[in-house]
């Protein structure tokens, strides 16, 4: 895998639209996984023997254009989450600088730990409510699959979601690899 912290932040700008007015969503067994309400993680976690997180990079920067509109600088973590060492998934995480500096220490000590664990496993993070968006054979995300060696045949898909603690919100976007894909449509 020839992706490294050298390429981060990945992630792109995207049209997002909410899930509950999504016509256009696949009517693979994917859709499904978009708009399951529970811990990605744990979901993940039911397909393989070993589940692992592989850090692309996390650190301060301006979000995308679009992608945070209230915040100037967010706390970006970027991590492929992989099934028998194969990536199934890349996530973007947005964690406002108020949020960061009150729990730095949970968001620091994660290292190659999944996020998903935090957030659900602490009553105070509530997770809130889920967008959508597919992303053409040409787009950044279609370009960082072919470079974990998967084939990108048409448009991939992922979602994010909102967590909200006390006032603040942080934004989780997890994008679908074609290896993913090529999987959930065999269970």
């Amino acid at each position: 895998m020839n992706v490294t912290s050298l390429s981060f932040p990945y992630g792109e700008s995207i049209q997002w639209f909410c899930a509950d007015s999504a016509n256009k969503l696949p009517l693979s067994p994917l859709k499904e996984w978009l708009l399951a309400t529970g811990s990605l993680t744990q979901k993940l976690k039911t397909c393989c023997t070993q589940f692992e997180v592989k850090v692309l990079g996390e650190g301060h920067y301006a979000p995308l254009n679009g992608e945070y509109p209230q915040q100037g600088s967010v706390w970006i973590r970027e991590v492929l989450l992989c099934l028998d060492t194969v990536p199934w998934v890349f996530a973007r995480t947005l964690i406002p600088e108020s949020l960061m500096s009150e729990r730095q220490g949970d968001f620091l000590s994660l290292g190659s730990r999944p996020l998903g664990e935090l957030l659900f496993s602490q009553d105070n993070f509530i997770p809130g409510r889920i967008e959508v968006a597919s992303f053409e054979t040409c787009s950044r995300l279609a370009h960082l699959a072919e470079s974990l060696q998967q084939t990108v045949e048409h448009d991939l898909w992922g979602r994010r979601r909102y967590f909200h603690h006390g006032e603040h919100e942080m934004i989780v976007s997890e994008f679908f690899l074609p290896a993913a894909e090529q999987a959930i449509n065999k269970m």
